[in-house]
């Protein structure tokens, strides 16, 4: 099958970076501490007199969430049958999914269809097949930066939604440290694989201009850059790369942009405690009704 090249940007170097990114940042943590908060209430109403339970991942990457949230899904429901799709666009990244299943063994009872390819690249074959399975939960998480169209990709995934389910999007929050660094210099960082940055600003007026009824949860997350600041520190070279989604931080912007990337994540993205630069990575959690 082929996959849309745009979509394979966490393969090889860029997986490599994303992994260094998730270790450093403590990201996945606070996303689960704060699932652990709100679905097992959500997935008991979702569930109730449910024959089987089916769920939707688009973007779940090497499986680290989707893995505790089925995990999650199976205690509310021990006796019920579950499948699991997911869309990937990244190789690697579906391989270190895969194998994660392979080792937890509670996940060995659930089928897995695996759809390598592009949300939208899915979105084709599903209305190409004329044959759309409904899913009980559908999860978007860090992903919709990457879709082409915004509004068209929402309306999509919520019309695979049965009629008690929730699509439940992770996006970075409005007025982050990421918001701000994305909207401040969207002309030099938005032109590679992401070309629309979106935070929950974006969404949520997407979700009011559908119609759509949606809970908004907060997520807080901050993390360390300080070695940011250090020419020499390879660890805060490491984070500038992804955090401006170049290669190389260095080579890629002119000294000016450098320099006003570095001042505006010190002075307005973040915040200093005890000598060291606290980012502020605060996400959003929107569960959107069926």
């Amino acid at each position: 099958m082929a996959v849309d090249p745009k979509t394979t940007c966490y393969d090889g170097t860029c997986a490599q970076s994303f992994q260094f990114y998730l270790q450093h940042s403590g990201e996945h943590a606070a996303i689960l501490q704060s699932l652990h908060n709100i679905l097992p209430g959500e997935f008991k109403r979702i569930g109730v007199d449910q024959s089987s339970l089916d769920v939707l991942g688009v973007g779940s990457g090497g499986g680290e969430v989707d893995v505790e949230i089925l995990t999650l899904l199976q205690s509310t429901f021990p006796a019920v049958p579950i499948t699991t799709d997911i869309v990937e666009g990244s190789t690697q990244l579906t391989d270190n999914f895969k194998a994660l299943v392979a080792k937890t063994p509670n996940l060995q009872k659930i089928p897995f269809a695996w759809h390598l390819m592009s949300s939208e690249n899915y979105e084709t074959q599903v209305k190409a097949k004329g044959d759309m399975k409904k899913f009980d939960f559908i999860q978007m998480i860090q992903m919709l930066y990457y879709v082409d169209n915004l509004t068209d990709t929402i309306t999509f995934y919520h019309s695979l939604l049965k009629n008690n389910g929730r699509l439940m999007i992770i996006v970075e929050a409005a007025n982050s440290g990421w918001d701000i660094l994305w909207k401040t210099y969207e002309k030099e960082l938005a032109v590679d694989a992401i070309t629309d940055y979106r935070s929950s600003a974006e969404v949520l007026a997407c979700l009011k201009s559908l119609g759509l009824k949606y809970e908004e949860h907060a997520t807080p997350n901050t993390f360390d850059i300080t070695e940011c600041f250090n020419p020499s520190n390879q660890t805060g070279k490491s984070l500038l790369n992804f955090m401006t989604a170049k290669n190389n931080f260095d080579e890629s912007l002119t000294p000016e942009i450098r320099a006003g990337i570095l001042d505006l994540l010190r002075n307005k993205c973040s915040t200093e405690k005890d000598g060291r630069v606290i980012f502020n990575s605060n996400l959003t959690c929107i569960l959107v009704h069926a």
